[in-house]
């Protein structure tokens, strides 16, 4: 079939040039050929060819190949939809296969700033933050949590500061953070919330909950927590923690939006309350917490003791799971807990039963 269209005023724009060119057109062998003024011929497959939607009303229609995503034909006559027969149809999807491509390339990438590149940047640059820098960090971070656990909406959460109970504390902390190798600035605080939990904030601040001291059946127990929080603040894990937290909100802020100012602290606020460091972290923290504990003249078993009734209110993650965990399996730190005891065979309590009691109604 051979129609020609010489009659049909039509415009051409090559997507290159703002410029439109008067051009000629002729149907032969399921071709659209569009004659240009340089003597030039452009061909479109009749099958390719599809209205552009979304036009102005009016007699003029606009025309495009699927194969030349930039080109436009504006021809006046509707003549010519007669001989395209895919004119209405909408144009197929093409590059698929290379956008998922790109789009798997994306997420690994992203994949492998957050889990490799943040995490080695922080470890290197946890070393050079000055400590007036990782105080602040603690103080703002610390503010922001008592803000959040609040339930009055009121003022912060309490610290509890029963003159006994601190005196009680400062015992502990005096037996546990002793010799040549004592924390300096360590910050030991008690917050008036039943959570059993406790954790470390950058700055040497080691938070420990009243739901924490309440459960606990000894004040050893109390003792070997807070020794092995002592040795986070040691290795300096809330900082690299934080760090890490703080690269993976500003990437994935620069996909998702700005994650700035307070919901900054207030993510890294609830990110260090429930702190996984890593396998390795745990295992030092603990070992250092034994030899703590040792020192002080306190049986490490009190660890595993508080790790034992964990295991039975938690249960221990079946041993797929446990390897993706962060922290190592109840079995291994208790075992680890009872061999650090076999050091030595006298041990005595951190502080005596009046001072235990002290510490339990240190929120009082």
């Amino acid at each position: 079939m051979s129609v020609g269209f010489d009659g049909m005023g039509a415009a051409y724009f090559d997507g290159d040039r703002p410029v439109a060119e008067d051009v000629s057109l002729h149907i032969a062998n399921d071709n659209l050929q569009i004659g240009l003024d340089s003597e030039d011929i452009i061909f479109w497959r009749l099958g390719d060819i599809r209205l552009v939607p979304d036009q102005a009303r009016g007699k003029d229609y606009t025309l495009r190949s699927v194969t030349d995503p930039l080109a436009r034909l504006i021809v006046a006559d509707k003549t010519l939809l007669r001989h395209l027969p895919a004119a209405r149809r909408p144009a197929p999807a093409r590059g698929r296969r290379r956008l998922f491509a790109w789009a798997m390339a994306a997420v690994a990438a992203v994949a492998l700033q957050i889990t490799v590149l943040v995490p080695f940047l922080a470890d290197r640059l946890a070393n050079f933050i000055p400590p007036a820098g990782e105080a602040a960090l603690g103080e703002a971070t610390l503010g922001q949590i008592r803000r959040a656990l609040d339930e009055t909406g009121v003022q912060p959460l309490a610290i509890c500061d029963a003159s006994a109970g601190e005196a009680a504390l400062t015992s502990m902390i005096t037996a546990l953070n002793a010799g040549e190798g004592a924390v300096q600035d360590l910050n030991v605080l008690v917050l008036d919330h039943p959570m059993v939990n406790a954790f470390a904030l950058p700055g040497g601040i080691v938070v420990l909950f009243d739901g924490l001291i309440q459960q606990a059946q000894s004040p050893d127990e109390v003792a070997a927590v807070l020794a092995h929080e002592i040795g986070h603040v040691v290795s300096r894990d809330p900082t690299r923690h934080a760090l890490r937290s703080a690269g993976s909100i500003g990437v994935l802020g620069l996909l998702f939006g700005d994650f700035a100012g307070g919901a900054v602290v207030l993510f890294l606020a609830e990110r260090l309350i429930s702190a996984n460091y890593t396998q390795q972290a745990e295992t030092e923290a603990d070992a250092f917490g034994h030899k703590l504990l040792a020192t002080a003249g306190v049986s490490p078993k009190a660890m595993g003791a508080m790790f034992e009734r964990m295991r039975q209110t938690q249960g221990e993650a079946n041993p797929l799971m446990a390897h993706f965990l962060s922290h190592p399996s109840f079995d291994d730190r208790i075992t680890a807990a009872q061999n650090a005891a076999r050091a030595q065979s006298e041990y005595s309590a951190i502080v005596d039963a009046n001072a235990w009691g002290d510490l339990r109604r240190i929120c009082d």
